[in-house]
Formats: C-alpha cells, sequence, structure tokens
C-alpha cells in the first residue's frame, strides 16, 4: 500500500513537467511553421520558403527619405551639369510613342532634357530603378488618366527598363491598359485610361471622341473593376475637361443629358471617385496618389507681355513667381477640399506649381496630331498646330517620377 502511494506521489510530481514540456513544443512548432509563412517577417529578412526565389531586403536610408517639414514642390529649375544626362535617352527606350519625342522627330535643341528641379530646402534622392523594382517586387503600379499620364507612364518604364535583360521584360496593349510586365520581379507598371476618371463616351484607348463630350458624373464601375487590388495607383485628370466652360454629362438618370458648369461637373465626378476609393480600397495594402493638373502654354502674352504666340520655340524656363491661366484655381480647390474629406489616405502630388515654369518642354510642332506627325505646312504655323499640352520626352514627366519615387520610398518600411 506504501508502495502504491509513493509511485502516485511520483507520477503527480512528473506531471507538471509532462505538461511544460509539451507547452514548449507546441509553442515551438507554432513559431516554426510561422517562420516558414511567405508572410513570416523573418523568412522575408533571411530566409524564404523551399522552392521560391529569394527576396532580398530593401533597405531605404534616411539619405534616401525626404524630411516631413521639407516641400518638395517649392523649388527652381536649375542647369543639370553635375547630375549628369537623363535617365535615358529617345534611342535607349523603345517604349516612347512618336507624340512624345520630339528630338527625332525634328527639335533642332535639347536644352529642355538638361534642367534638374531642386526644392528649396532639401534635395530629392537620386533615381535608382533597380531599389524601384525592389520596392515592386510582386505588386502593380497603375498610371491612370489621359495621354499626359500615358506620358507618365512612358517616363516610368524609360526610368527603369534600360536595367532590364533583353527576355525579361515586355509591354503588352489591352486597351484600354498597357502593361509593362517585369518578368524578375513579378511586377508591373500599367497605364489605364480614363480621361474623366468617371465613365465617358471617350473611354476607348484609341477611338475616341474629341469634340464631342458627354460624361457620366456618377458611373465609375467600368473603370473600377479594373483597379481593384492594384497595389500603387496614381491618378490624374484634367485637360479633358477644359475644352469648353461647360460640358455635357448625365447624373442620376443615363438618359438625361443636361449641360454642367466644368467646375460643377468636376466635383461631381470626384465625389463619385472618392466613394469609389472609400468603398473599394484596401488601405492596408494599397496605396493611392493623385497627380495635380498638368498645366498648359497656349499663350506667351503670360509670361511676355505683348507677344501673341505660344509654347513654341521656347528653349528656357519661366524665370521668377509665374501662375499661368492654364492652371485653374478652382479645379486645384475641388481636388484639396475632396482630398481632405476622404476617409482613405490619399497622397497629393502637387506638381502644377513646378511645372508651370517649363513653357519650354511641349512637344510643340515636334509631336503628333490624330496619330500622324505635322506635316510640313503644318509645322510652318506654329501658332494653330503647336501642341502646348503634352511633354517632350525625356523632360518634365520624368521629374513627376522622381517626386513620387521619393514618396514611394518614404512610405516604405525597412526589415531591420
Amino acid at each position: 500500500m506504501t508502495k502504491q502511494v509513493s509511485l502516485d506521489r511520483r507520477l503527480q510530481s512528473l506531471f507538471p513537467v509532462a505538461l511544460a514540456s509539451l507547452l514548449v513544443l507546441g509553442t515551438t512548432r507554432l513559431f516554426l511553421d510561422t517562420l516558414k509563412s511567405n508572410h513570416s517577417f523573418v523568412f522575408q529578412r533571411y530566409g524564404r520558403p523551399r522552392g521560391q526565389a529569394e527576396r532580398p531586403a530593401v533597405i531605404v536610408s534616411p539619405e534616401d527619405r525626404i524630411d516631413e517639414s521639407c516641400n518638395v514642390f517649392e523649388g527652381n529649375w536649375v542647369w543639370n551639369n553635375e547630375s549628369g544626362p537623363p535617365h535615358y535617352t529617345e534611342e535607349s527606350c523603345p517604349y516612347l510613342v512618336k507624340q512624345v519625342t520630339c528630338q527625332k522627330n525634328g527639335r533642332p535643341d535639347s536644352y529642355y532634357k538638361n534642367w534638374r528641379w531642386q526644392p528649396n530646402d532639401c534635395n530629392l534622392p537620386r533615381f535608382d530603378a533597380l531599389k524601384l523594382l525592389q520596392i515592386l517586387r510582386g505588386k502593380r503600379l497603375m498610371f491612370v488618366g489621359d495621354s499626359v499620364q500615358r506620358g507618365q507612364f512612358e517616363s516610368m518604364v524609360c526610368m527603369v527598363q534600360s536595367i532590364l535583360p533583353q527576355g525579361k521584360k515586355s509591354l503588352q496593349r489591352v486597351p484600354p491598359r498597357k502593361i509593362f510586365k517585369i518578368k524578375e520581379f513579378d511586377a508591373s507598371i500599367e497605364y489605364y485610361w480614363a480621361p474623366f476618371i468617371v465613365e465617358s463616351i471617350s473611354d476607348h484607348a484609341t477611338k475616341h471622341t474629341v469634340l464631342k463630350r458627354l460624361v457620366k458624373l456618377d458611373s465609375i464601375a467600368k473603370h473600377g473593376k479594373h483597379w481593384e487590388g492594384v497595389d500603387i495607383l496614381v491618378f490624374e485628370s484634367y485637360v479633358w475637361w477644359m475644352h469648353k466652360p461647360t460640358i455635357n454629362a448625365t447624373y442620376g438618370s443615363p438618359n438625361d443629358v443636361q449641360e454642367y458648369n466644368v467646375t460643377t461637373a468636376y466635383k461631381l465626378a470626384l465625389q463619385t471617385w472618392a466613394e469609389w476609393l472609400e468603398s473599394s480600397i484596401n488601405p492596408e495594402r494599397q496605396k493611392v496618389f493623385f497627380m495635380s493638373m498638368s498645366p498648359t502654354h497656349l499663350w506667351s502674352w503670360e509670361w511676355r507681355p505683348g507677344s501673341d504666340e505660344n509654347c513654341y520655340n521656347e528653349s528656357y524656363p519661366i524665370q521668377g513667381s509665374y501662375w499661368g491661366t492654364g492652371s485653374n484655381t478652382k479645379i486645384m480647390d475641388i481636388i484639396d477640399d475632396t482630398l481632405q474629406d476622404l476617409k482613405v489616405k490619399v497622397t497629393f502630388l502637387n506638381i502644377t506649381q513646378l511645372s508651370d515654369y517649363r513653357k519650354d518642354a511641349h512637344t510643340s510642332i515636334y509631336g503628333e496630331r490624330k496619330g500622324k506627325l505635322l506635316t510640313k505646312e503644318q509645322r510652318s504655323d506654329p501658332k494653330k498646330f503647336a501642341d502646348c499640352i503634352h511633354w517632350c520626352l525625356p523632360g518634365v514627366p520624368d521629374t513627376w517620377n522622381e517626386i513620387l519615387y521619393a514618396h514611394l520610398l518614404k512610405g516604405h518600411q525597412n526589415f531591420l
């Protein structure tokens, strides 16, 4: 009887030890299983699941991060005699459309390529194509808007494509999208044609009306389904609204076409866009940017009083304070009010003022009209045919992308 009691006491004393051992083994197993997952912090930094390619850590140094106190949109254009040539050339990038290859189309000067934007109180981080692609690994970056936004898309593609070997990159045209695929990084840089952001009768990427415009101010679903799940969205919409002071549109009933004041219509369209954002965007994994208006330079008397020309034959930026009438302050106020009321974070990239100085950088008579280069006769009449809306590439949109890159670096979380 005494031996049985002793044995029971021994077993009871061993029970806590056995329970503790099971807890330790279970916790260890759970920890190791967590480490093996794709989302594991440690595996993202030090290892990877078997059979998957290595994902190098992307380290953003403090020097590469723009300070919160610095406004990168206030500054000056300085002659670029230290930082080297542009990020690419017309010859080195096969993805540029004829509309923007000004020198190849006959422009005699190249000064417009050699200006660098210098913020007043800080420096933009030097663009590093490899670092951007590492940040974009496994992600989609999409530019949404009109042909000005297409220029920014082409600029970004050209800024990264040179470091990619042949066979590891491709450009697909799937209207209304263009998709630049980066195989090695399982990433894409994309463009989506939506000149009004909301739906309109001009939504076909190539066969759209220019003079006749009808906007569906409360309809966005057809576009929105292509934006769902995109990791980084960059929106822009301005020039197509400014054809006339009024625009035909529907709101409520699709059959009730009315003439709206442009600013009223723009506000309603942005409200529709804002509602889509709040119902469709996951702020934990998606970033949203909105580009301010790209300015036009249609009347030279604004920067050179007494003249009656446009951007043609301009070779230097405007010096000193300047705000052209091609940049509508009421539209700027509508954008500002809309973004302030949003429950989803949208980063506003205010490129209007810095671009307003660049009367010299438009395609002028060295671009396309209705899909064709200007004839000799058309070029002889720049007052009628010069394009003072679109930008030559390389050129001003490269700076927009340097600023976008700076914000992507700023928002990137290091794994340390």
